[in-house]
């Protein structure tokens, strides 16, 4: 009796060692599942934030691109004409057959009705039984005006619906272009503002070094002081209006607003090779001018309202059929199963509103023929007008380059005479603000003309 209680021990020892065994198993498993886990996750989302902190980089054409698929407002537009199409369908479908079904309960109320089938002859008392039908009705246009002009003015609604893509896409190119040259500019600015910073500021150090043992007084090292302000200040100012400049290019990318872009084109490089050195001879053709089209298939479209006003004065012929299948019969039924026939719609009289709107469409026409001339005339005048301020700017331009060389030069005097103390602090300070207005008129102007380039090639749908 004892051995087999001991063995009996035994072997529940060695149970719950197996047990506890495999628990601790299963924890180190669990344990080890978690930690790939956590680690896996953590190693994802690292690489999604590298990803998310890389650069966009974006030459002048490639940011023009990405902004044509990634726009917003040409987003829109491209539903515009998914829509346009889908009208087309509908407009369609509409003299196609169409089929509808229903199904019906009446109830009478146990109401009744009585029948005298003759003189004298006793009242036949009629109940009224509760009846359901299920109806099939199919009908098909064989004939209506008004479908006919219908599917073409949806047709020439889904034309005037890309040609004012194409304008979108114009418009986009040449604010996705202008925010371009914006950051551009800005950086140039900086730049200029950053190389000017450091030389003001070395001045100052070495004025105020003599100034404190006693060469010359305070107040030179004083007045220098304020253009070193007036130059940091101008920087500062210059550093949000570059980050002012990356956000409007970010809009017009359809990018987030902490996305990096990195620019690869310079503004030499554009200047090179938008900038020519005469007038600008692009003839001007006013047929290929995106606003143009759009008024001309308006002016289509007011055209085509007339005809279908005076549609309105045809006939119109459907056909139908019809199937009743009665559920509930009531006590008598003598009406068919099957009903087909034709409707023939004559307008006759109507007391003048159709003519009154055929007369107003007719109206419609005229002023969008006026309409039509009048912005052949304005954009006549404003293609005269850009050519005039891209020649403008031009000539400007090559005045500013000459002036920022002189301002340059006279700076660089200015600068070696004040270190010989031959000149005073106030015109080192005068010198260097000539200077850097002298730069900021030229890059001001230099963006002025690449705007007016812009300009005259977008009139001339040639963006």
């Amino acid at each position: 009796m004892t051995p087999t209680l001991f063995q009996n021990r035994n072997i529940d020892v060695n149970l719950n060692r197996q047990i506890h065994s495999s628990r601790e198993k299963l924890k180190y498993f669990q344990m080890r599942t978690i930690l790939k886990f956590f680690f896996s996750s953590i190693f994802c989302l690292s690489i999604l934030s590298l990803q998310a902190q890389e650069p966009l980089v974006l030459s002048l054409d490639s940011a023009v691109n990405y902004a044509i698929e990634h726009n917003r407002t040409l987003i829109n537009s491209r539903f515009a004409i998914d829509k346009s199409s889908q009208k087309i369908k509908e407009t369609i479908a509409m003299g196609l057959p169409q089929v509808d079904a229903s199904v019906d309960y009446t109830n009478f109320l146990g109401a009744e009705a009585s029948l005298t089938l003759g003189p004298g002859a006793p009242p036949v008392t009629i109940e009224f039984n509760p009846t359901s039908n299920f109806k099939l009705s199919a009908s098909q246009l064989l004939f209506s005006g008004n479908f006919i002009v219908g599917v073409q003015l949806s047709k020439l609604a889904k034309k005037i619906t890309k040609e004012s893509y194409n304008k979108d896409v114009l418009d986009i190119k040449e604010q996705t272009i202008q925010a371009y040259y914006m950051v551009l500019v800005s950086k140039k600015i900086l730049d200029i503002l950053q190389e000017n910073k450091k030389d003001a500021q070395t001045i100052y150090n070495k004025t105020q070094n003599m100034a404190n043992v006693g060469l010359i007084e305070q107040t030179d090292a004083k007045k220098l002081s304020v253009m070193v302000t007036g130059v940091n200040n101008a920087y500062k100012a210059a550093e949000r209006r570059l980050e002012l400049s990356y956000n409007l290019l970010r809009l017009q990318l359809g990018l987030e607003p902490n996305q990096v872009i990195k620019l690869t084109s310079t503004l030499s490089d554009i200047e090179k090779k938008n900038i020519v050195q005469s007038s600008v001879v692009d003839s001007f053709n006013i047929e290929n001018n995106a606003d143009y089209k759009i008024v001309s298939m308006q002016g289509d479209i007011v055209a085509k309202q007339i005809i279908m006003q005076k549609t309105n004065y045809l006939p119109s012929l459907v056909a139908f059929y019809s199937y009743t299948e009665k559920i509930k019969k009531p006590v008598f039924d003598m009406s068919p199963k099957n009903i087909l026939g034709v409707t023939l719609s004559i307008p006759i009289f109507s007391s003048g509103v159709r003519h009154a709107k055929l007369s107003q469409a007719k109206i419609d026409y005229k002023t969008s023929q006026n309409t039509k001339e009048l912005v052949s005339q304005q954009l006549t005048l404003a293609e005269v007008q850009s050519k005039y301020n891209y020649n403008n700017y031009l000539e400007q331009y090559e005045n500013q380059k000459s002036n920022v060389v002189i301002a340059k030069e006279v700076l660089d005097q200015i600068k070696l005479k004040y270190r010989q103390g031959l000149v005073s602090s106030l015109e080192m300070t005068s010198a260097n603000s000539d200077y850097l207005k002298a730069e900021s008129d030229k890059i001001s102007t230099l963006l002025e003309l690449l705007n007016a380039e812009l300009a005259l090639k977008k009139i001339n749908n040639n963006l």
